[in-house]
């Protein structure tokens, strides 16, 4: 059993290893402006708070 808990943990590390990479060439080198383009069409980048409230408070 310590063979396969040494195995995941293993796993789990490279796989954070990779997410880490590909967030850092995603977002700070631009390898793909598709997806900056599709952050601001969404409005996931930007504080929206102040909207929201708005709309709550004219119900």
């Amino acid at each position: 059993m310590e063979r396969v808990e040494r195995i995941l943990i293993k796993l789990i590390i490279v796989q954070c290893i990779f997410l880490l990479i590909s967030q850092f060439f995603f977002h700070q080198l631009n390898l793909l402006p598709e997806v900056k383009e599709l952050t601001k069409y969404e409005g996931v980048n930007e504080n929206t708070m102040t909207d929201i409230l708005q709309t709550l408070k004219e119900k």
